[in-house]
């Protein structure tokens, strides 16, 4: 096995002892962690426990047989993928169509030979390692959708996502949440000034200070050109007054260099909070603290505004 790939699993059920030792004979040499169970309920448990890769079951066990075995994984563990190899000592096509029917994905014949065994096994774990590779590439693909690949902080989709369950649970439970936007003051200057490289490096600079000052609890992200926003929860006004202060100074404190000449920056924010039983709309929301937002650049710019309410 590719000493690369994660550990492979693999439970073995029979209530035979003999074929149990059997197969475990003929997978000892291979590097496998073997699971034995002695029966379909035990089979279970040890699924549950261990989620292996790859199950080899008989076919008849005297509570659960292989079929239900296969059947109620496909159906209690529908996220966890699982190679299930059927051991029977019956070669009729019919019981075998019903075993693949059931959700099995290969069978092999009593008495088995330890090379077939084996090479039916490497077969689950090929299978195995895809469906694990294809489950990867669908989990980066999901984080990109939900990403800013500039900075790396939330996009909007995945604030919005977040956002709506979190105030439907705000109105359930009566706790507060606020909504804070955040504009870069006289963006456009750096760019024309120093470069957009420029201005990526004070984006990326403002999301660091973003999400280090962003509770884990709590969510950020940028919603696009120098404009972002915060998600705050379970506090007061006060409370979401100084979180946003802090990443203001933070901001306003930083410094950054281009070809020897060293610039600061600053960002304005407007906030709209919500406590309440009938949670607004998200958009409502943030279209308040958009409001809020304008008023802070109409006041002087580098201050925190609240919404009126």
């Amino acid at each position: 096995m590719d000493s690369s790939s994660p550990e492979l699993k693999i439970l073995v059920a029979d209530d035979s002892p003999i074929y149990r030792k059997l197969v475990e004979q003929s997978l000892s040499d291979e590097g496998y962690t073997v699971l034995v169970a002695k029966n379909g309920c035990q089979a279970m448990e040890l699924f549950a426990e261990h989620q292996p890769g790859v199950v080899i079951t008989d076919w008849t066990m005297p509570d659960i047989s292989g079929i239900e075995l296969c059947q109620r994984i496909r159906r209690d563990f529908g996220q966890v993928y699982a190679y299930v190899i059927l051991l029977t000592a019956n070669a009729d096509k019919e019981e075998v169509i019903e075993g693949l029917a059931a959700g099995a994905d290969d069978y092999v014949t009593k008495p088995f030979h330890p090379g077939e065994l084996q090479a039916r096994v490497r077969v689950g774990r090929r299978m195995v390692e895809l469906h694990r590779q294809v489950q990867e590439k669908n989990r980066q693909l999901e984080e990109m959708a939900l990403t800013d690949p500039l900075t790396g902080l939330h996009n909007r989709r995945a604030i919005d996502i977040w956002a709506i369950r979190e105030l439907s649970a705000a109105a359930r439970h009566d706790f507060s949440i606020w909504v804070a936007m955040a504009d870069l003051d006289h963006f456009k200057s750096v760019n024309d000034t120093y470069g957009h490289e420029a201005g990526d490096t004070v984006l990326k600079g403002f999301a660091e200070v973003l999400k280090f000052n962003t509770r884990q609890s709590d969510i950020c992200g940028r919603l696009g050109g120098e404009e972002f926003l915060a998600v705050i929860t379970h506090t007061e006004k006060k409370g979401a007054t100084i979180a946003i202060e802090r990443i203001r100074k933070h901001f306003e404190s930083r410094r950054f260099t281009v070809a020897d000449k060293s610039f600061g920056s600053t960002a304005s924010f407007g906030i709209a909070g919500f406590r309440g039983t009938a949670s607004p709309k998200f958009s409502d929301l943030m279209a308040s603290a958009d409001a809020a937002l304008y008023s802070a650049k109409q006041e002087g710019r580098n201050c925190i505004k609240f919404a009126a309410e």
